[in-house]
């Protein structure tokens, strides 16, 4: 399984509030922001809303993969969200999205960018590897199944 090392423990939110595609956007921008305090919420949020105009990024199976390239940011990030609820996103399947990964690159990554969407949509193929995102009972647990460590590592 691919190992996803742009997480960090910290990137990992079990149980999102969000109603709608523009809240749990909003609030992934709140939860990035905080991570990297050197990049501006309301330009996070923009930049995955535009994305977003262009294409949904719910690629189906309810599944998300905002993403998106920022000025100001040095290296990839990721986060990774499961919703308390799932939320209509416009999906390529029509089905609403319960599971969000968060991509966020550097302005000039391109290659890189590519190879870490690339690198999500792996994980995302690999059998039983969506009931077992959803069956997590906490973020270290999903953070352990989604880095390939321990769960006493990722505590």
């Amino acid at each position: 399984m691919p190992v996803l090392e742009f997480l960090s423990p910290d990137s990992v939110v079990s149980s999102l509030r969000a109603r709608t595609k523009k809240a749990m956007l909003q609030e992934i921008s709140a939860h990035a922001v905080r991570q990297l305090p050197a990049l501006d919420e309301r330009e996070v949020f923009e930049t995955l809303l535009q994305r977003e105009r262009l294409g949904s990024t719910g690629i189906g199976d309810g599944v998300a993969i905002p993403h998106g390239k920022l000025p100001g940011l040095d290296r990839l990030f990721g986060l990774v969200t499961r919703l308390e609820k799932p939320v209509d996103f416009d999906a390529l399947d029509g089905q609403p999205v319960d599971i969000a990964f968060l991509l966020l690159a550097p302005e000039g990554a391109g290659a890189d960018h590519l190879k870490a969407l690339a690198q999500v949509a792996r994980l995302l193929r690999e059998p039983g590897i969506l009931e077992r995102i959803r069956a997590a009972r906490d973020a270290s647990a999903l953070y352990a199944l989604l880095t390939h460590t321990s769960a006493s590592q990722a505590a």
